[in-house]
C-alpha cells in the first residue's frame, strides 16, 4: 500500500484575471492523519479543494490521490463535503440516505442512521424544512458514513451550534480507519485544533507552513490557534 494518499507537484491553478490562486503547490500527505487546512479568505484553500477533487483543471503541474489523477477512479476513495450542499432540497433525508447507497459501494447506511438518531434528525423530513445547522450536520454524516481513504471537509462546522460541534468532531474521530486521511477547511481553528494531527497554512496559494501539532507546540511554544493569529495578523 503507497503511504502516500495526496501528493501534488507544481501545481498551480491560474484564473483568466491571470492571478494565481495556486501557485506551484507541492504537498504530500500521508495516510492515518487528519490535517487542518488553514488560511484566510483568498488563500487558495478552496481552488486545491477543488482541484483536488477534479472540478478545476490546473494550469500547471499535476495532483495524485493514491498515485491516480481525479476522475471516476479517485471518486471511488474520496469522501468530499463541498461547502454548498448539491442535495436537492425537496429530497427527504431518507432519500438521501438512499441515493447515497445506491451510489457509493462504501457507504454504510446504518451508520448514517445511527448518527441521525443521535442528534434527533427526522428522516422522513424535506432538507428544504430543516435548519441550515441541520442541513449542515445531515450532509457531514452521510460523507463520513462512507469507508473512504480521503476525507475532503470543507468547513464541515461553520453554520453547527457549539454544542454540536463537538458532536461532529467526535463523529469525524469516530468513522475513519487508521489508514484513511482527513483534509479539513476552517476558520474555527480553536474548536478543531485538538483533533488535529498537521496543520498546512496557505497564502496566495503557496504553502506558508506544513508542521505536525506536536512540532508547533513544542518548538514554537504556541497553539495553532496563537500562531495562525501571528502569521496573518488577524
Amino acid at each position: 500500500m503507497n503511504p502516500i494518499i495526496l501528493e501534488c507537484k507544481g501545481l498551480s491553478k491560474r484564473y483568466a484575471n491571470a492571478l494565481y490562486a495556486v501557485d506551484n503547490l507541492n504537498l504530500s500527505l500521508e495516510r492515518g492523519q487528519i490535517v487542518g487546512l488553514l488560511g484566510p479568505n483568498g488563500s487558495g484553500k478552496s481552488t486545491l479543494i477543488k482541484l483536488i477533487n477534479g472540478l478545476l483543471i490546473p494550469t500547471g503541474g499535476t495532483v495524485l490521490i493514491d498515485g491516480m489523477p481525479p476522475g471516476i477512479e479517485t471518486k471511488k476513495i474520496v469522501s468530499y463535503l463541498p461547502e454548498q450542499t448539491y442535495l436537492s432540497p425537496s429530497m427527504k433525508v431518507a432519500d438521501a440516505i438512499t441515493y447515497f447507497t445506491d451510489f457509493y459501494h462504501d457507504f454504510r447506511p446504518d451508520r448514517a442512521l445511527k448518527m441521525l438518531k443521535d442528534l434527533d434528525i427526522d428522516t422522513n423530513a424535506r432538507l428544504k424544512t430543516l435548519s441550515k445547522g441541520a442541513k449542515e450536520k445531515v450532509q457531514l454524516i452521510l460523507v463520513m458514513s462512507r469507508d473512504a481513504m480521503l476525507y475532503i471537509l470543507d468547513e464541515p462546522i461553520g453554520g453547527v451550534d457549539s454544542a454540536a460541534r463537538e458532536y461532529i468532531l467526535r463523529t469525524i474521530l469516530m468513522n475513519y480507519n487508521e489508514n484513511a486521511t482527513i483534509l479539513l477547511s476552517t476558520h474555527l481553528i480553536q474548536d478543531i485544533e485538538n483533533v488535529l494531527d498537521r496543520v498546512i497554512f496557505l497564502q496566495n496559494g503557496r504553502t506558508v507552513l506544513n508542521a505536525t501539532v506536536d512540532e508547533i507546540r513544542m518548538e514554537q511554544r504556541k497553539s495553532v490557534d496563537v500562531l495562525f493569529r501571528e502569521v496573518y495578523r488577524c
